[in-house]
């Protein structure tokens, strides 16, 4: 008797792809069941700070003569509602828009403020610029000898709140949080220092320099937002330092999987607005299909998103192959060097194929062979070998048992 095929439907941005996989050829990506969101990002927020983690509420931390400075991150999926809902719970003990700075990391965008309601007209809005003294302010020195300069306006203020998403990162483990304060808003020595510090490996939730720089503002208050599939909101963590633990917990509950062997085919899908997407989040779903795929393999990675290349993408376009690439990168040390690093990893590790909104010249440079429609995905797999798909890769992290 013959196997039985199975047909999968992949969202590809905004629209579905239907791949079939011989049912022998499968392979399962085992992860907790997870329940689509039932009420809006708005009343996720509204919900966790009126009821957070740790039973330590904002609004009794607060008086109305303060001054809060709220730390936001500018690719999160209705970044504008969330913060207003942050903004009414300030109001509600107080706390006037004309008292509040919102701060964005360096280089972020600012379509947010065209999208808050008008009742915050008065919110000020502040890009961090590492570059200007004049912005920074000495905060303390680390145990490991490092002087803390960070943004001032959240060393000056009185309270700081961080509204961020938690996400897997090269460089801390883990986005957000305290990860967003350091060394995203630090000065510009460490966060050239620090550029390097990055890895293909599985990310682990470690408490370094990020916690500590975190603990010594005065324990701020965190809104650890976990992302759902496409422009979803999955959930909402609120509460004090501690609860950064809870927020990586309840990130990994959503999004690590394990699968039973290496696959000779990774066909790793990103679904969701391609405004929210960085060429980092395309070379992370790269590197989650790297880590399992068998040496030698093949990664399809299918995606409707064309984002900016920086310098270090334009090193890669540059070489004639991946191999040397972590070498020329050290050297010039980019901005988007971990960018550029996990996609030459991963273009290593396997052949690879690309649907984007790049021009076909652009992805062969990159190492890799344009898809353009579901029939070419589907004839990757039809190579042959076993098969795993991976929907939403960017926001995954998958290992082998």
């Amino acid at each position: 008797m013959p196997h039985m095929a199975e047909t999968t439907e992949l969202i590809v941005g905004s629209e579905p792809w239907r791949l079939t996989v011989p049912a022998d050829r499968a392979l399962a990506l085992a992860h907790a069941p997870v329940a689509a969101p039932t009420v809006p990002p708005r009343q996720l927020v509204h919900d966790a700070l009126e009821k957070p983690f740790d039973g330590q509420g904002l609004r009794r931390a607060l008086t109305p003569d303060d001054r809060v400075t709220v730390v936001i991150d500018p690719r999160l999926p209705h970044l504008a509602a969330m913060l207003a809902e942050v903004l009414r719970h300030l109001g509600s003990a107080g706390v006037g828009p004309g008292a509040v700075t919102v701060v964005s990391p360096p280089d972020a965008p600012q379509t947010w403020i065209d999208e808050l309601p008008d009742e915050f007209a008065d919110v000020t809005a502040e890009t961090h610029d590492p570059a200007d003294p004049k912005k920074l302010a000495y905060l303390a020195t680390t145990k490991g000898g490092r002087r803390l300069y960070l943004n001032r306006s959240l060393v000056d203020a009185d309270v700081a709140v961080l509204l961020t998403g938690r996400r897997f990162d090269p460089h801390s483990g883990y986005a957000g949080a305290e990860a967003a304060v350091f060394p995203a808003l630090s000065n510009e020595e460490a966060r050239a220092a620090l550029a390097g510090e990055f890895t293909v490996r599985d990310p682990q939730f470690t408490e370094g320099e990020a916690s500590e720089a975190a603990w010594l503002l005065g324990t701020p208050f965190l809104v650890q937002v976990i992302e759902g599939t496409g422009d979803t909101i999955q959930e909402v963590v609120a509460g004090l330092l501690d609860t950064a633990a809870d927020g990586v917990r309840r990130q990994d509950a959503r999004w690590r999987a394990t699968v039973e062997s290496e696959p000779d085919t990774v066909i790793a899908a990103i679904s969701g607005s391609p405004a929210h997407l960085s060429f980092l989040d395309l070379a992370k779903a790269l590197v989650t299909a790297a880590r399992v795929v068998k040496k030698g393999g093949r990664i399809g990675l299918l995606t409707t998103a064309a984002p900016d290349l920086g310098p270090g993408a334009q090193v890669l376009r540059a070489l004639d192959g991946p191999a040397g690439a972590r070498k020329r990168l050290a050297h010039e040390k980019p901005d988007d060097w971990a960018d550029a690093a996990f996609w030459a990893a991963a273009a290593k590790r396997a052949s690879l194929f690309l649907a984007s909104g790049y021009p076909d010249d652009v992805v062969e440079e990159l190492f890799a062979t344009p898809i353009h429609a579901p029939s070419e995905a589907q004839r990757l797999i039809d190579t042959g070998g076993t098969v795993l798909l991976i929907p939403d890769a960017h926001k995954t992290t998958v290992t082998v048992k």
